[in-house]
């Protein structure tokens, strides 16, 4: 899998278009989860790209210490069904806290789905939360101290 990683308003209308296909397959039709997936942030975001064979199949978003959260934030984390399990999500999540650390030096928090708990605890984030719902399913947020 080669990664990209690019601002918003350097994303081909092909490569946007693939992103958000593959956020709407999972997030609104796999999970069954109506909710408001396009928001500001992407404009504000890095978008990373897991390329196979010119397909978008894995992506992340990366948003900047002080835009949401004080640390640097990774979100919308998803992989194709196609690769799910093959670990191309812990190698894009893997990628992006790489280019965290070499470009902003912060810890990073993470709101996550809290049935991959173990799969964040695994690349060394630490639940700082209670559990919430947000947009009907189950989250906490977590920290990766760096």
């Amino acid at each position: 899998m080669n990664f990209i990683v690019k601002s918003f308003y350097e994303l081909t209308h092909e490569e946007l278009y693939d992103l958000l296909k593959l956020r709407s397959e999972v997030f609104v039709v796999e999970q069954n989860c109506a909710y408001q997936d396009l928001d500001d942030y992407d404009k504000k975001s890095l978008h990373i790209l897991g390329m196979l064979n010119d397909e978008v199949l894995a992506y992340t978003r990366i948003l900047e210490p002080g835009l949401y959260y004080k640390e640097a934030a990774i979100g919308r984390v998803v992989t194709s069904k196609k690769i799910r399990m093959d670990g191309y999500g812990k190698a894009i999540m893997q990628y992006s806290m790489e280019y965290i650390r070499q470009n902003y030096n912060t810890n990073i928090r993470i709101m996550a789905q809290c049935y991959l708990n173990k799969f964040y605890t695994d690349l060394g984030f630490k639940t700082v939360s209670d559990e919430f719902l947000e947009d009907g399913i189950p989250h906490v947020e977590m920290v990766l101290t760096l």
